[in-house]
């Protein structure tokens, strides 16, 4: 082999050698969202909730628990959304000892739609595992669509109610929003597009 050749392949096994380092360091980089508890969505409307967990040997159980924290998470990212749709409904009436008792009526109505169902239309998008402090994190999702159908489908709520969520529902999304990244900005969370990922501090 010349001096060249020998060159070369010197270099050739360094490169590749940088090139494994890279990718190991790029596999192993927790992800953005983790540091900054919101998750960059994939789509324009919906919302976003992580549930963490940790301690838990059995990584099966330890996934499963991560995620029903997450969707524990959801219930009270939908319950404050429901809060908006509800408070502007009630305004819309006119009626001030309507703002009083149906305002609150409805919104209990709605919390508690949320809370009992099984939140079918959520699923997990996304999961990481921190090897060194044994915590998993997993991100579910909710379209905006299937938190208008869950309302549309309640029973408690009158017709004219479910008429009023099925004109106002992204209008309320879009509140939300706004007043998410508000708080967010401090934080330097990544850009969130049109979507929701933690609820507003009370």
């Amino acid at each position: 082999m010349t001096r060249t050749n020998r060159a070369w392949a010197k270099r050739a096994a360094m490169l590749a050698g940088f090139c494994a380092i890279v990718s190991l360091v790029a596999c192993e980089s927790q992800p953005k969202w983790v540091k900054t508890g919101t998750y960059k969505p994939e789509e324009k409307k919906a919302f976003y909730s992580m549930g963490e967990v940790m301690g838990v040997r059995n990584e099966p159980l330890a996934w499963d628990a991560a995620e029903n924290r997450a969707r524990a998470q959801m219930v009270k990212i939908l319950s404050t959304y429901t809060a908006y749709l509800m408070r502007d409904y009630a305004a819309s009436t006119g009626v001030a000892d309507f703002k009083k008792t149906a305002e609150e009526q409805n919104v209990e109505v709605a919390t508690k739609t949320f809370a009992a169902a099984t939140l079918n239309g959520v699923r997990p998008v996304d999961r990481y595992k921190d090897e060194k402090k044994g915590i998993y994190y997993v991100v579910v999702k909710m379209e905006l669509d299937d938190v208008k159908d869950m309302l549309m489908q309640s029973k408690e709520l009158n017709s004219q109610m479910r008429d009023y969520v099925r004109k106002n529902a992204d209008r309320a999304f879009e509140r939300l929003e706004k007043e998410e990244q508000k708080r967010e900005i401090p934080r330097e969370a990544p850009e969130q597009n049109g979507a929701v990922s933690l609820p507003p501090a009370p």
